[in-house]
């Protein structure tokens, strides 16, 4: 017997538009089917043009004539490829900070700014907690932006019908695998890494697109195929010169066809191309999770039913293809035995995932539905219940007003107006004191925080300022270059670092940046700074100079070489994809640094222990790049050179700042509050064409004639039988480019605050050196 409230699923294809309507068995195990419909529009939506919102709204008013689905609750899903999913394992915390964890990594997941998308997320199925402490859970984050969300809900507000849950396909796909084809059962077991069940592809086609969901029931995941129907259809009027109408009515009877052979010849490449997208995005997915096992795919969506598609995929594929003959967990006779359901089986899965997640049973729950149109369906619903409460309230009032006249009439005598006028005089002069004491509190309030804000706001307006002063002053500079030149070296050979922006963000909870893997790269950083006072105790500088005899060895060689044309892009792209980014996330410096960070054996006071959670400030971020990557840099080259020269100046050089006297003094980067520099981001130096400072574009834009080459600068031209010209100046050179993000600790240390602390410290150091002072000849005697 079905129990509790209908819902109905909604889903917006291409093609047609269809709607499920289940409500949950009182087992709790089977759901049940009660009303479906599948609604077909006159045309794809593609073919349509821009008539294509008018034949959704016309889908969905015929669906309203058929179906009441008033008090039903209504899901609907959204394309996969218009939204974003990414999941990612927070480390183990208390669970109630798991949500600032959360839109923390959303800010940097998201590619858009978090007011203009709608977003969500869930806990992974299979997580558990220990005493209130999260282990390692992986959590997924859903968005899509607010206007395709809107543009998506449009049809369905135009109509009139409410929406209670917003879901992308693919999502709706994996409730639907995990709740009627897995044996697992997400909800109630938990995740084991190390023994995965196996793991099943799910591969939906639609009109233009086809959906692949790879799950095991407690991971997944989706990737959006630019593959689907309307393909094989296009093919076969491409190559059977035939209309759209005709060649989509000779795919469906493919079989039937009276020379079979040549359609399906027709379409064979199309069939390729989806093998391939499918094979290569299986592969992709096996490098990220190696001990997943793929033991099957489940074919789903109408383009599926194309004549011999689902053998061909067995065949190329290499997996078993299962093909659904009905829901394992659906029951309703009426709906799952009518032969307009089962002709189109396979488009329902999707509203099957939905019905799941309006009734509470689905493994993933988020909700893309935008906050406003449920505060707005809140005030529509209470209206009239509002309305009706002002009008009882009035009704009261009257009635109470009226009898309380009734005794006001009965004991209204002279002597009583007379004490009433008396209380009256003392309320208005006590309301008066009241009044004027107020205001006086009011004006000493403001005076106090104007004092305060004239007093705290000079120093207060400083911080900025001085944290930017520090920062330029950790950059590096060549001694040998006058302020306000431009250095004559080479590009490769010059001590610069090109800061590109400078970004913060403020924690209340440093900790929360801390990270493990920010205290690894700190843990290279204190490596490093051993390194170079190690390297100072000798004599040696912080950062190694360019080796000259190799510079000039390198100058005499580029000599003799031919002039280096700009890499091909094919070349660029292979040079990329060879290096490994995995590989480059961890410098040498790293992992000389790469010890056991075990909490346990920390000592609270070491500089590796990092930020509590009670300390607040900010993070700045540094993003740039240099081209100190030459052979003659040695290994002062990529992320080592920012080590030595930016990350070494901000963790203990000093800047040139104005005093209480108006007097320059220097303070140290700690003193202002700057701690825990690192090398966030980094990448392999990459060889780029970069533009010659010393090329001058022809003049006039003159172009050799016949036998002439034009080339180097100043429109200068060249015969080819020259030998004795000047060789030509490129328009690029080829340098080595390494990119960085750098990030460290600011807490505002304001000059009060400096000169209190250094005070203190100085204090402290007089109390230190009387302690351990000799006793003088006097006390010897006293004594």
């Amino acid at each position: 017997m079905a129990v509790g409230k209908a819902v109905w699923g909604i889903d917006i294809g291409q093609s047609a538009v269809k709607a499920l309507k289940c409500r949950m068995h009182e087992d709790g195990f089977w759901m049940v089917a009660e009303a479906f419909d599948y609604i077909e529009y006159p045309s794809p939506l593609n073919q349509a043009g821009a008539g294509s919102e008018g034949l959704v709204k016309d889908a969905l008013r015929e669906f309203l004539s058929r179906n009441d689905i008033r008090n039903d609750t209504v899901s609907i899903s959204v394309p996969g490829q218009a939204g974003l999913a990414r999941f990612f394992k927070a480390p183990p915390v208390e669970a109630k900070r798991i949500a600032d964890i959360v839109k923390y990594e959303a800010k940097q997941q998201i590619p858009f700014p978090l007011e203009d998308v709608i977003w969500d997320y869930q806990p992974m199925p299979g997580s558990h907690e220990e005493e209130g402490i999260s282990l390692e859970t992986e959590i997924g984050i859903f968005a899509m932006k607010r206007d395709q969300i809107f543009r998506s809900l449009q049809p369905y507000l135009d109509t009139g019908i409410d929406v209670d849950f917003v879901q992308l396909s693919p999502i709706c796909l994996y409730n639907f695998v995990s709740n009627d084809q897995l044996t697992v059962n997400p909800l109630k077991e938990v995740y084991d890494p190390a023994n995965q069940p196996e793991s099943c592809v799910i591969v939906s086609m639609g009109t233009e697109t086809t959906d692949l969901v790879i799950t095991n029931g407690f991971r997944v995941w989706q990737r959006s195929l630019p593959i689907g129907g309307n393909h094989f259809t296009k093919q076969l009027t491409k190559e059977l010169k035939l209309t759209f109408a005709k060649a989509e009515h000779l795919k469906r009877h493919a079989s039937e066809a009276e020379n079979a052979k040549l359609v399906f010849q027709a379409m064979r490449p199309v069939f390729n191309d989806l093998v391939t997208e499918i094979q290569r995005s299986i592969g992709f997915f096996q490098t990220l999770d190696r001990k997943a096992k793929i033991s099957r795919i489940i074919p789903i969506g109408n383009g599926m039913k194309l004549p011999g598609l689902i053998p061909y995929l067995g065949k190329n594929l290499g997996y078993d293809v299962v093909e659904l003959d009905g829901y394992q967990k659906l029951t309703g006779t009426e709906v799952t035995s009518s032969p307009t359901f089962r002709e189109n089986m396979l488009s329902f899965a999707t509203c099957y995932g939905l019905c799941l997640q309006g009734l509470q049973k689905s493994a993933l729950r988020t909700n893309l539905l935008p906050q406003e149109i449920l505060v707005d369906r809140l005030v529509r619903q209470k209206k009239p219940w509002a309305v009706a409460a002002v009008a009882a309230l009035l009704a009261a009032c009257a009635l109470n007003f009226g009898f309380h006249w009734r005794a006001y009439s009965a004991a209204h005598i002279p002597e009583f107006d007379l004490g009433m006028s008396k209380i009256t005089t003392a309320q208005s002069k006590s309301s008066s004191f009241t009044s004027t004491d107020t205001t006086m509190m009011g004006e000493k309030e403001n005076l106090e925080m104007i004092g305060r804000y004239v007093v705290g706001n000079e120093e207060n307006r400083r911080l900025w300022p001085e944290l930017m002063k520090a920062i330029t002053t950790a950059l590096p500079v060549d001694p040998d270059v006058p302020p306000g030149q431009v250095s004559k070296k080479p590009m490769d050979q010059r001590p610069e670092l090109q800061i590109t922006s400078v970004e913060s963000q403020y924690f209340p909870d440093l900790s929360l940046w801390y990270t493990d893997a920010v205290k690894q790269k700190y843990a290279a950083t204190l490596e490093n700074r051993k390194a170079i006072e190690r390297r100072e105790s000798e004599g040696e500088d912080a950062s190694p100079p360019i080796d000259e005899k190799i510079a000039a060895e390198d100058a005499k060689a580029a000599e003799k070489e031919p002039v280096a044309k700009e890499p091909a892009a094919a070349e660029t792209a292979d040079a990329t994809e060879t290096t490994n980014p995995e590989d480059a996330q961890l410098t040498a410096a790293e992992a000389e640094a790469n010890v056991d960070l075990d909490e346990s054996e920390v000592d609270p006071e070491d500089e590796l222990a990092g930020p509590t959670a009670e300390e607040s400030g900010w993070i700045i971020e540094l993003t740039g790049y240099h081209f100190h990557n030459s052979r003659s840099a040695r290994e002062n080259a990529g992320a080592q050179y920012v080590r030595n020269t930016l990350i070494d100046q901000l963790d203990r050089g000093f800047v040139e700042l104005i005093n209480d006297n108006n007097e320059p003094e220097l303070v140290s980067m700690k003193e202002l509050g700057i701690s825990h520099p690192i090398i966030a981001i980094d990448e392999v130096p990459k060889e780029i064409p970069y533009p010659n400072p010393d090329y001058e574009p022809p003049a006039g834009g003159l172009a050799g004639g016949e036998g002439y080459d034009t080339y180097g600068g100043a429109g200068a031209m060249r015969n080819p039988m020259d030998t004795e010209a000047e060789p030509p100046v490129p328009q690029t050179i080829p340098l080595k480019i390494y990119k960085f993000k750098v990030q460290f600790c600011w807490r505002e240390t304001p000059l009060s605050k400096r000169e209190e602390a250094r005070r203190a410290a100085e204090l402290a150091a007089a109390e230190e050196a009387e302690a351990n002072a000799p006793l003088t000849d006097d006390a010897e005697t006293e004594n």
